[in-house]
């Protein structure tokens, strides 16, 4: 009876953890260039026999160990977690910092404390010095790894291959990093990524678009039903833990009042 409550428990905690990524994802779904989130639930028993089948000690270990925990093989645990980055809805918005990225596997570098990283967000602005800035603050670079700085007091014009323009002169080409692999980008914050620089390629070319903003990818609908899921399920398990933890304690109750007797 015991592992019977395992694993409502264990099945429990993965809808917690489910139900963490679908929060994330409705609360960034007015960010800009925002990528969602999901996760791949699996079974304990495929991952535990394909960890098993490593074992070096092939009797002792990895025969004894089919049955163990043969009541947990089949509690649902999160397999991976991963993003999707397919592009979002694209909005004009006139706006002449507000630029857009074409293919879903190019990014913005910009400067942070924590060194270079990319985004996918192009609501930029100019702070206090002239500085092209994120929204967070952080310093967007040009294609020489140098922020990019403008004149407040002239038009901003941004070619299709991200080269910057004031009164008619280039003054700064931005850096546009395509990643091929997409798996090797890791979530670090701040709706930005952390790459391998050897996975990266710098490509600006047919790249932009100017006055233009790509919103995030998530669809608020389909993310209210998996949460309205998943809070069920969080409701069924606790109702079967409740049931399991009445039964064993009237259980015990009359086990000891037997032996008293």
């Amino acid at each position: 009876m015991i592992n019977g409550y395992y694993d409502a428990t264990g099945a429990m905690v993965t809808q917690f953890n489910r139900l963490n990524v679908i929060s994330n994802n409705l609360a960034n779904v007015n960010t800009a260039g925002f990528k969602q989130d999901d996760i791949i639930i699996g079974d304990f028993e495929r991952l535990f026999s394909e960890k098993r089948d490593e074992l070096p000690l092939e009797n002792n270990t990895k025969e004894a160990a089919k049955f163990i925990n043969r009541n947990l093989n089949k509690v649902p645990i999160v397999v991976e977690e991963y993003t999707d980055f397919s592009i979002g809805d694209i909005q004009k918005t006139s706006n002449p910092l507000d630029i857009a990225l074409k293919e879903k596997n190019q990014f913005f570098a910009v400067e942070t404390p924590g060194g270079e990283k990319l985004t996918r967000a192009g609501n930029f602005n100019l702070d206090e010095n002239g500085y092209l800035v994120t929204k967070d603050g952080f310093k967007v670079l040009d294609d020489k790894n140098n922020p990019i700085q403008l004149s407040p007091s002239h038009p901003v014009t941004i070619d299709k291959n991200g080269n910057i323009y004031q009164n008619k002169a280039r003054v700064a080409t931005l850096k546009i990093v395509r990643i091929d692999n997409l798996n090797t980008l890791k979530k670090v914050g701040n709706n930005m990524f952390d790459y391998i620089p050897e996975t990266a390629v710098i490509d600006p070319n047919n790249s932009t678009l100017q006055g233009f903003l790509e919103k995030s990818n998530i669809n608020p609908v389909k993310e209210m039903t998996n949460l309205i899921e998943t809070n069920r399920l969080v409701e069924q398990y606790q109702k079967v833990m409740t049931t399991f933890m009445d039964d064993l304690n009237r259980d015990a109750i009359e086990k000891l009042a037997n032996v008293r007797a």
